[in-house]
């Protein structure tokens, strides 16, 4: 596979992740305008090279991106959608696991314009759930989608039984954005948080799955699927404790008086709590559970499920988290499919439409599996 220079933006976990599995036989250049972070990677690996960088200062990054061959964006989802713009409107591939508010498909047409492959949507959900669906819509007739999907903590502290390996103020943007589904073909928006149920799961035992907003680019790309949901995985009585946080204000935008001269954002404020709080520390042991059911008819019109299940745990060898694991390495193995030549259509591409080719699909299945991700499959038929 050829070698080539490829610039990581962000050093979180996952981004350090992405950017030590990379580094195995490319040319890796990190950059995070966090230099502490950036340090920590440097003591891990010397073959990475680190720079400070602000991705906010686009004339900086436009002059970090240059001599990239792909960007791998791994930056906050607020600043993922300008930071994609730019690197597209450089005309440089991407890789993009961002999970931005806003619509990366909107840059369509301008990375046609630039001749650009820009893969978004891609870590583990949304990203291998959509790989999952694109594959199998192309085999069988799809009636009925569900994600569930969710990291937890091994060992449960009271009271939110959470843990995050990236910023609580995307988990929180996770937590007020209201959730779509689609429900008899019809778009159903409701308030996220909602719908509880218990779900049980060999390993990781009882789990409460609540509607989230994690359907993204699926409403656009497959609606001839009647229905298709994502739900977000919790231990029993998380999403209790975040309806009480969010009908008490604690999200809210708006600031609010707390002194004579002084205000705040409570949101900004819950935030800075909850990083405490909900922040993964480096060798904290945490899981990734994820069931994806594909429902639907074969080519005798006979009705049949198929079950993907996952259950990855934080890597001792590697000191590398579950969820760093599950979506860094979707999003590496995308990122070797472009380099490989395997996949070159251009524009926005989200992770389904990687899914569709039996090539590729192979390719990203056995890539991760490599690295000790496995997604169990069954078959059942009615």
């Amino acid at each position: 596979m050829t070698n080539i220079n490829i610039t990581v933006l962000g050093a979180g976990m996952v981004g350090s992740a992405i950017a030590f599995d990379l580094a195995k036989n490319h040319r890796v250049t990190l950059g995070d305008i966090n230099r502490e972070a950036l340090n920590l990677v440097k003591t891990k690996s010397s073959k990475i090279n680190i720079a400070e960088l602000d991705v906010t200062d686009k004339g900086r990054l436009k002059e970090f991106i240059r001599d990239a061959g792909l960007v791998i964006s791994a930056v906050p989802g607020n600043l993922g959608f300008e930071t994609l713009h730019t690197i597209i409107g450089e005309g440089i591939n991407v890789v993009d696991i961002s999970f931005t508010p806003e619509n990366p498909l909107d840059l369509h047409d301008l990375a046609i314009e630039k001749g650009v492959t820009a893969i978004i949507d891609c870590g583990v959900a949304p990203g291998m759930d959509n790989i999952l669906l694109g594959y199998h819509n192309e085999r069988m007739n799809v009636s009925d989608f569900v994600c569930l999907v969710g990291g937890l903590p091994k060992v449960r502290k009271w009271p939110f039984a959470y843990k995050a390996p990236f910023s609580p103020a995307d988990v929180i943007e996770e937590y007020t954005r209201p959730a779509r589904y689609v429900e008899n073909g019809n778009l159903v928006i409701r308030e996220p948080l909602t719908d509880t149920e218990l779900i049980e799961f060999d390993r990781a035992g009882t789990l409460e799955a609540f509607n989230t907003d994690g359907l993204r680019t699926l409403i656009q790309t497959m609606p001839h699927i009647p229905n298709m949901k994502e739900k977000t995985l919790r231990y029993p009585g998380h999403a209790e404790y975040i309806r009480v946080l969010k009908a008490s204000g604690f999200f809210s935008k708006s600031k609010i008086r707390t002194g004579r001269d002084t205000w705040v954002i409570p949101l900004e404020v819950t935030s800075r709590i909850l990083f405490d709080e909900w922040k993964l520390r480096e060798t904290e042991e945490e899981v990734t559970v994820m069931r994806v059911l594909i429902k639907g008819t074969d080519e005798q019109n006979d009705p049949f499920t198929i079950t993907y299940d996952l259950y990855d745990e934080y890597c001792k060898v590697t000191n590398i988290s579950s969820m760093a694991r599950t979506t860094g390495y979707t999003a590496t193995a995308a990122a070797n499919l472009l380099i490989s030549g395997l996949f070159i259509e251009k524009g926005v591409i989200p992770p389904e439409l990687l899914g569709k080719n039996q090539q590729c699909f192979d390719f990203l299945m056995n890539y991760q599996k490599e690295r000790g991700v496995e997604y169990r499959k069954r078959v059942e038929y009615c």
